[in-house]
């Protein structure tokens, strides 16, 4: 039974304070993810298993992908069935911080696999939960026409958090001082939103049907075609984007030759930012405007093969700045617009957490298999430039199935 409040479509605008709350929050988990996975598991991955690098790294990564894809629509799930006097995503956001900075403490002096494994697995499990509560937060309290705007603000946090995360990891010196400076950030973060979030209160729990929530992994796709094709562009361009991006390290230190790799993948980060910055915020304007979304996204994803294609036939220093300019430019299009989209294909009000839940799968289930798929490339069939090459052709492909969806102009 409807719950008095909770699933009503929002009609009122929200305060550019929320917005900005919501935006950090979404800053600091990903700034926990992306500063290892960019600069310290990586570094960490070598100094634990030289000559095995690649096959550690894509393990704890992968493994780590695996956790968040039960974690991310389970906690969603478990917040829109939540009864506080604070909401019921706030107690959520709060344990996905805390949770997340143990996860990290425990990477800080992980000096053998098995604790690398443990510490990656927990940042996952608990920042999945914060993630899982923060993203829904948008389609419960941001009216449809003000969702490109408030979608590229939230969806540049991933950008943000990159930035942040990967500049805390080459700035403070040390793997350990690294993974402390994102567990700090991470908890600051939540602040703002945990003291102003206005999070909408349920007066009664809905029922939680184990059976009806198992089912919605596959039905809810099948049941609602457009929910399904939105599902499924997501995972072919994040697929492309984390073949491309998971030995981003090892690429600039290996193929291009670059000296200071950590270094490197700052400047590089900086660069995608600040042109991911620039588009999304006007793609995200633009797209409320002209009431369209697909459009958007088909050539955003376009122009982030062409990233590919430019870092697999010019493996340097310049070549990299380009296809950064590049894929930042067309990244950030598709994070604002396609968020907005996502939020319009939902299923029901009732499961908001959960259905996104579902389609952050597509987010994390990519970081399970790249990793399968971009080692073997890399040391057995042609290296980076067959890897970038296969990159831009399975966003390609993303980018084209987009035209599937029919209720979304």
């Amino acid at each position: 039974m409807p719950v008095a409040g909770a699933l009503d479509e929002p009609v009122q605008p929200v305060r550019v304070r929320w917005t900005a709350a919501v935006v950090l929050a979404n800053v600091g988990v990903f700034a926990a993810w992306l500063g290892p996975i960019q600069v310290l598991l990586a570094k960490q991955s070598e100094a634990v298993s030289p000559g095995n690098k690649e096959f550690v790294l894509g393990l704890v990564t992968g493994v780590g992908a695996a956790v968040s894809v039960v974690a991310n629509p389970l906690f969603g799930a478990v917040s829109d069935r939540t009864v506080s006097r604070f909401g019921r995503r706030v107690p959520w956001v709060l344990a996905g911080a805390v949770g997340g900075v143990v996860g990290l403490l425990v990477l800080s002096g992980a000096g053998a696999v098995g604790l690398m494994l443990l510490g990656w697995c927990l940042m996952q499990l608990f920042g999945n939960t914060l993630l899982a509560a923060i993203t829904a937060t948008v389609p419960d309290r941001v009216p449809r026409r003000q969702r490109g705007v408030v979608g590229g603000w939230v969806a540049l946090a991933q950008t943000i958090g990159a930035l942040v995360g990967t500049g805390l990891a080459t700035a403070v010196g040390g793997i350990g001082a690294g993974y402390a400076a994102c567990a700090v950030f991470l908890l600051l973060s939540v602040v703002p939103y945990l003291i102003g979030s206005d999070d909408v209160v349920l007066v009664e729990r809905p029922a939680f049907d184990w059976g009806r929530f198992l089912r919605g992994f596959w039905v809810s796709p099948r049941r609602y075609p457009d929910f399904g094709w939105a599902w499924l562009t997501r995972f072919l361009l994040n697929l492309g984007n984390a073949i491309g991006t998971l030995y981003l390290f090892y690429y600039l230190q290996d193929e291009v030759g670059y000296g200071d790799p950590d270094t490197g993948v700052l400047i590089l980060t900086a660069i995608y930012a600040v042109c991911t910055i620039v588009t999304a915020i006007t793609a995200g304007s633009w797209s409320d405007r002209l009431a369209r979304r697909k459009i958007f996204v088909t050539g955003s994803g376009i122009v982030m093969a062409v990233a590919g294609v430019v870092l697999a036939l010019y493996p340097t220093w310049t070549g990299a700045l380009i296809g950064a300019v590049i894929l930042g430019a067309g990244f950030g299009v598709y994070l604002s617009v396609d968020f907005a989209l996502l939020t319009e294909v939902l299923p029901t009000a009732r499961d908001r957490g959960k259905d996104l839940g579902v389609i952050n799968i597509a987010n994390s289930l990519p970081q399970v298999v790249a990793p399968g798929i971009a080692a073997p490339v890399v040391k057995y069939f042609g290296g980076y430039p067959v890897l970038y090459l296969l990159a831009s052709a399975i966003t390609v492909l993303g980018a084209v199935l987009v035209r599937q969806i029919r209720s979304v102009a």
